[in-house]
Order: structure tokens, then sequence, then C-alpha cells
């Protein structure tokens, strides 16, 4: 062999070395499945914690333009029973 081939297939190798390890390395193709995934899960914890805050921002609203909603509210909470009511439990079948 003559040493420009030799040369060539010692640069061929370095190149194929470096390849494998940025493809299959620590920052390579698994890495990048592993961070999409946990990317796919945040997106999906985002989207139900928006939908929760879009909930809770409707709740304030309704909170501030209806007493209807805070009497709702403090019946099921607290137990509200006005003075013309009559309190009823219903005990659940066994």
């Amino acid at each position: 062999m003559t040493t420009s081939r030799l040369i060539t297939l010692a640069l061929v190798a370095l190149l194929l070395m470096a390849q494998a390890g940025l493809w299959l390395g620590d920052a390579g193709l698994p890495r990048v499945a592993v961070l999409r995934a946990q990317l796919d899960q945040q997106l999906a914890r985002n989207a139900a914690m928006l939908a929760s805050n879009q909930r809770m921002a409707a709740e304030v609203d309704d909170l501030r333009t209806g007493l209807e909603m805070i009497e709702d509210r403090a019946r099921r909470d607290l137990g509200l029973i006005k003075p013309d009511e009559i309190f009823v439990q219903v005990a659940p079948r066994r």
C-alpha cells in the first residue's frame, strides 16, 4: 500500500469514529429520543395545567360576579343552611 492510501484509510477511520461518537454517544440519537419523550411528557403536563388554570380563572370570575357561586360553595364546603330551610341528610345504602 502506498502512503497516500494509508493516510486516506486512517482519515476515513477517524471520520467514522467521530461520526459513531456523535450518533451513538452520550449526546447522540439515544439521548435525543429520551429528551423528545421528556418534552412530550412536559407538554402534556403543561396542557393539563393550562386547562386547570383556565377552570380556576373561570371560577374566580364567577366568584367575583355572582353570589350564587359563593352560596353554592358555602353550602358544599361549610354546610350553610338558611334559617327557612330544613337540613336532611341521606345515609348511603349498605
